[in-house]
């Protein structure tokens, strides 16, 4: 019955897994950075699945078949500290796949990966997302205000990536392969 609360009670048996209870690691080619990230990435995202669709016209219809998978880019949202590790590392990053003053690249495997894991609230681990072939394509500005005060600095980075899986947790692989 729509109107019994008892109804989605019972389909949320766990309570609702919690959009904070995150950790984010990546590998920043830094290994001072990587350490932080896990405590510094305030926000992200579980990856989207998105296929394309393929549309057949026929006698004024539409036949839709499936297309090719593509991936949305990913973001994230750090904290700085005043030792601008993990900011430094992703600029050294971004710098070493091309070069601020000169068009060159001076790291041939600039690409890495990246986990997000989602936990549980009794610490367990629900599920791991793994990005493969991920780099930064845009390290965001700080913003900075006289009028800012009782907070952290904080800065997006946008990753692109070649894809994800589900590497890991108890809740099955809804990822596939």
């Amino acid at each position: 019955m729509a109107f019994n609360i008892n109804e989605i009670k019972s389909q949320l048996v766990y309570g609702g897994a919690r959009p904070n209870l995150f950790q984010v690691r990546i590998d920043t080619k830094n290994s001072v950075a990587d350490l932080k990230v896990p405590f510094m990435v305030e926000a992200a995202a579980i990856p989207a699945s998105n296929l394309g669709t393929i549309r057949v016209p026929y006698f004024g219809r539409q036949l839709k078949l499936a297309g090719d998978r593509v991936f949305d880019p990913w973001n994230v949202q750090i904290m700085n500290d005043e030792d601008f590790k993990i900011r430094n590392a992703m600029e050294s990053w971004s710098n070493s796949i091309n070069r601020l003053q000169a068009n060159v690249r001076s790291l041939e495997k600039y690409k890495s990966d990246a986990t997000v894991i989602q936990y549980a609230k009794d610490g367990s681990i629900l599920r791991e997302y793994r990005f493969v072939g991920i780099f930064p394509t845009q390290i965001g500005q700080i913003e900075l205000s006289w009028a800012t005060t009782d907070t952290v600095e904080v800065f997006p980075v946008t990753f692109e990536y070649d894809y994800w899986e589900v590497s890991g947790g108890t809740t099955g692989n809804g990822g596939g392969n």
